[in-house]
């Protein structure tokens, strides 16, 4: 396990290299891409969101497209479509922005909820379907989505199923004053980026995913895990609670957690450590919670805290 522990420790310390101060969200983001999972980004414009993203990718060799959501954006641009070729006197596929390892969708809460749903299938089915035919992304596949919360004119707030689909929901933050004048003198000649070259090759990266879901977890946490899960659905404050979705995120998402820590098990503090980040985006609450400013963040710390850990792990 030492290994694996040392290819996702690299990837993080790649990014560190372009991204100040962040190693935090580097390795939840590390941690989602071990797990196959996606990550919603929901923090203030220009804090490096875009850069975090295209850092990542070329930390692991992968294709990155950029999708910009616009309200004039079509589910074609999205999933591609079909042309007639009059050469051939056939019709043939034209892929769409989509296809590539690494997808970042910008501003996603900016688009039409008819688009936003076209990137459903691909997100839980890794595929697209055009004209009856499906045709797969590539593999390794992620997606990253930011939205900004400060501003909710003309946006349309993702739905409950759109936002169960992403692994984990991350808030990056202002760099304090050290890191942000680090920052100016990284990019005082040009950005650091450019000269970014991959530490992991793509068969790296996938022999990685399998490792992860190797790691041991033993059946009593797997029952912390729902008993988590089960006090989101009876939290006085919460409308709709957590899926059964989220509990196997919360699962691959604390064996990748060990992993990173060079272990081959799970340990009570991988979960905990991980609850806010994978369950938070989750949790639907009632009106009156809203106005009492109860977020959802600390319901889920709330509930970690009243949970007993389970004593005997093997």
């Amino acid at each position: 396990m030492k290994e694996k522990n040392t290819v996702m420790k690299k990837i993080v310390e790649n990014m560190s290299r372009v991204i100040v101060g962040k190693e935090g969200p580097a390795r939840l983001m590390v941690i989602a891409l071990a797990s196959s999972g996606h990550v919603l980004i929901e923090d203030v414009p220009g804090i490096g969101k875009t850069t975090m993203a295209n850092t990542m990718a070329k930390s692991v060799g992968l294709s990155f497209n950029r999708i910009q959501f616009t309200p004039d954006i079509l589910p074609s641009d999205i999933t591609g479509f079909t042309i007639f070729n009059q050469k051939t006197g056939e019709f043939e596929y034209r892929s769409g922005n989509i296809m590539s390892n690494v997808i970042l969708a910008d501003e996603i809460n900016r688009t039409s909820p008819k688009t936003q749903a076209s990137m459903l299938e691909v997100m839980e089915e890794k595929q697209v379907t055009v004209d009856g035919k499906t045709y797969s992304v590539p593999n390794p596949f992620m997606v990253i989505a930011t939205q900004n919360p400060v501003e909710y004119m003309g946006t349309y707030p993702l739905p409950e199923a759109q936002m169960d689909r992403f692994m984990m929901k991350i808030s990056m933050g202002y760099p304090s004053r050290s890191e942000e004048v680090e920052i100016l003198y990284k990019f005082q000649k040009s950005s650091p980026i450019r000269e970014l070259t991959p530490v992991v090759t793509s068969e790296e990266l996938l022999d990685l995913q399998q490792q992860v879901r190797e790691v041991r977890m033993d059946q009593s946490l797997a029952g912390y895990i729902v008993d988590l899960i089960t006090a989101t659905r009876r939290h006085e404050h919460v409308m709709l609670g957590c899926s059964p979705r989220a509990s196997i995120s919360l699962f691959r998402a604390s064996q990748a957690a060990a992993l990173y820590e060079g272990r081959d098990y799970v340990i009570p503090e991988d979960i905990r450590d991980l609850a806010v980040p994978v369950l938070s985006h989750r949790l639907v609450l009632k009106q009156e919670a809203k106005i009492k400013r109860i977020t959802n963040e600390s319901i889920i710390s709330e509930i970690i805290e009243d949970q007993k850990i389970p004593v005997s792990v093997k």
